[in-house]
């Protein structure tokens, strides 16, 4: 037996388990004594006793409410809703008796998510102040153990603690410190149950139900249901392969007797091995929230993401499919479901855009009803992940329940939110809404981190200007027709826009991006020569496959070869150089990427060189003398057998030597040699991301890029080659 089928079996053996009945009257471990139920709703309450044994569930003086148990031994009542009280008993009678005191009732609330959720009162802003002061007895916490499953939990392992110093530094600090701050604003008990898991992404906190109401999660609904052995697919799987195992057995029967070779038996479809890893679809769901559910709660608070942040604007799919999923499975219609943007962070080398656009995809969650989202932008700390100041984050998500959930409606519980924009001559004008009494800047200087793009720039900072109530006016001296902006735009950015009630505003984009291309806007040249490759850079392998290939339909004969090489960095902004040259060959299909096979190989002068650049330092200008280019496929090093003038002999520049194997590391790069310079270079393109790519002479161990591995590192990259006809 192969370990994939041994993982089915004991799957199918632990869900027997979970279904055994038990004898004495018992409650999930969601209900213990110190807990607090949520007021001014019915209360479920349900457990298991014996089949068909009587039940009779009793809640402080209030009457009784009876039920018998199911057939498997499951049973519920659902009691009348109470207003705030207790301290309460509750009690449980069957045949024997459970009795859990000092219950409160008042406002319950989920809490869930990753680390920064997970994050305790001890590891948060003035530990032992905050846990000095925390004497709240009327707020108490329930911490769900870390466990995934394959199949849903009925219970949990779980005691409810009463909030006091000794215990409050071991509780969800978010939650804690946004109960606080309802506890006493309404006067009420607060329960948090806290369910989070550090590091986790999404994914397994979603019920089945959840992926299956998005179509955008299709496929990773599909995953779940072949693993579950409830499901027809599953069932018709796992026949499929027993079909092969017994039609195997039956080959393997045969050859035996008549002493054979037989092949190895089916391996066992991966696709229904039990999903039970800690980040599998479902799995948290199924093993730390399912054992939760039908308790009446208020809602739920959420902060994650950090796990999820490089997927974009799916991400916003796969909260519609958690937030979906909860409120279906809970049955208690739409609660209200608040949680936190990630923080800016510098997250290693990854381009700054990345989260940016995750911003983007968490605020497009806002669309789905009944949820808030707390900006943390003001409070984080680009060097932690996990920023400490949970006192404000869990006063802005009380802010966004008291407002919206508790009738304080003259609270702002949110800050400036993009409404339109307008374009205005040379200007943008914002506008917003959530500006409580008005806009203003948090620290009193100039707005920052708004940025505006024309039709002949790239984005620039932008002079910004706030303009009565709810407006910010955008201007810069070198963009005449602004198109669009964007604001807060990268993954660092902390910018000082707010509300005067002193909530952030968050990163947006608005407008159209022009379609610019730099080569007509800024090479007038360019008019007298004909496109041969367009290649994207992004594309680069093994093969290189043009976009444009006009080597059949260029048959006449040039004189001049050209290219233009683009290169969009992390900020947004192009660097480009255009370089034309006297032709060194008159076969046009040896102007392009020398790959192996292709027959280009050069360590050539060229001469009557013009170039024309926007990054600072490349020497431009027509005519130039000292061209060079150095086209091969093959690996290659810093000698300089080419005796190229002031090239160096110990480090890869503008005068290498090319050397087995013809199918190595590959080089195309154009220099200057009397400017000591490269003016473009594209190597090792078989790489992709890897390659090299760079414009003017690189820093470090080389000057012509090699061995830089960056092509990552530009988000739009692209060259195109060129020939001017005679």
């Amino acid at each position: 037996m192969d370990r994939r089928t041994a993982l089915g079996i004991a799957a199918l053996a632990a869900f027997g388990l979970c279904t055994t009945g038990v004898a004495d009257v018992r409650l999930p471990k969601v209900f213990g004594s110190h807990m607090v139920l949520q007021r001014d709703m019915p209360l479920p309450v349900w457990g298991w006793a014996a089949p068909d044994e009587g039940v009779t569930v009793t809640l402080g003086d209030r009457s009784p409410v009876s039920t018998t148990a199911d057939k498997e031994g499951k049973w519920r009542v659902d009691l009348p809703e109470i207003a705030t009280g207790g301290p309460l008993t509750l009690t449980v009678s069957g045949t024997n008796k459970v009795v859990l005191e000092d219950i409160l009732v008042g406002e319950v609330w989920l809490c869930s998510g990753q680390s920064n959720m997970q994050w305790t009162v001890s590891n948060s802003l003035n530990p032992k102040d905050e846990i000095a002061a925390a004497d709240y007895p009327a707020i108490r916490h329930l911490a769900i153990p870390r466990r995934p499953a394959s199949q849903p939990a009925d219970d949990v392992t779980a005691e409810w603690k009463v909030c006091n110093p000794a215990t409050a530094g071991g509780f969800t600090a978010c939650g804690y410190f946004m109960g606080r701050e309802l506890h006493k604003e309404l006067g009420v008990p607060i329960g948090l149950i806290n369910s989070s898991w550090g590091g986790t992404r999404i994914e397994p906190w979603v019920p089945p139900r959840g992926f299956a109401a998005v179509p955008a999660c299709k496929d990773i609904h599909n995953r779940v249901v072949l693993t579950d052995p409830h499901s027809q697919p599953y069932k018709t799987r796992l026949n499929e392969y027993l079909a092969e195992v017994d039609a195997w057995l039956g080959e393997a029967k045969t050859a035996l007797a008549q002493k054979e070779v037989i092949h190895p038996s089916p391996v066992y479809p991966k696709e229904l091995v039990p999903l039970i890893g800690h980040q599998d679809p479902s799995t948290l769901y199924n093993g730390m929230v399912h054992a939760l559910v039908p308790l009446a709660i208020r809602g739920a608070i959420w902060y994650q993401g950090e796990s999820n942040h490089g997927e974009g604007m799916f991400y916003t799919e796969k909260m519609k499919a958690l937030i979906g999923g909860w409120r279906d499975v809970w049955g208690q219609g739409e609660f209200p479901f608040y949680y936190v943007q990630i923080a800016p962070y510098v997250y290693g080398s990854e381009p700054s855009g990345v989260l940016p656009a995750f911003w983007e995809a968490q605020a497009a969650a806002l669309s789905i009803p009944k949820t808030g989202m707390v900006i943390p932008s003001d409070i984080g700390n680009t060097k932690d992940i996990h920023p400490r100041n949970k006192q404000e984050v869990g006063r802005r998500l009380a802010l966004l329940a008291l407002a919206n959930d508790y009738r304080r409606t003259e609270l702002v519980c949110s800050g400036p939110a993009f409404k339109t924009m307008a374009i205005e001559g040379s200007k943008l004008r914002i506008r917003f809404d959530s500006v409580g009494t008005g806009l203003a800047s948090r620290d009193g200087k100039p707005l920052t981190w708004f940025e505006i793009i024309g039709k002949e720039t790239d984005f620039v900072k932008a002079n910004a200007v706030i303009d009565g109530l709810d407006s910010v006016v955008l201007s810069a001296p070198d963009v005449k027709a602004p198109a669009a902006m964007r604001f807060a735009w990268h993954k660092t950015a902390e910018p000082n826009l707010m509300n005067k009630e002193g909530l952030p505003a968050g990163a947006f984009r608005a407008g159209e991006v022009p379609d610019r291309d730099w080569l007509k806007l800024r090479v007038d040249e360019a008019k007298q020569y004909t496109l041969v490759y367009t290649l994207d850079l992004a594309k680069l392998g093994v093969e290189v496959s043009y976009d444009t290939d006009n080597t059949k339909q260029v048959t006449g004969p040039f004189d001049r070869v050209a290219y233009f090489l683009e290169l969009q960095k992390d900020s947004g902004a192009t660097d480009y150089v255009y370089v034309s040259m006297a032709a060194f060959t008159d076969d046009v299909t040896k102007i392009g990427v020398p790959a192996y096979g292709a027959g280009i190989n050069f360590q050539t002068k060229v001469t009557d060189m013009n170039v024309i650049s926007n990054v600072q330092g490349i020497v431009t200008g027509t005519g130039l003398t000292g061209g060079n280019i150095e086209f091969w496929p093959h690996n290659y090093g810093p000698p300089n057998t080419g005796k190229v003038p002031n090239a160096s002999a110990g480090i890869w520049d503008f005068g290498d030597q090319f050397s087995a194997p013809e199918n190595g590391y590959g080089s195309m790069q154009v220099h200057n040699h009397e400017a000591k310079q490269t003016i473009f270079a594209l190597n090792h393109w078989k790489t992709g991301p890897n390659a090299d790519l760079g414009i003017g002479n690189s820093t470090g161990k080389t000057r012509d890029w090699t061995f830089v591995a960056n092509a990552k590192t530009y988000p739009v990259k692209r060259l195109r080659a060129f020939v001017r006809l005679k």
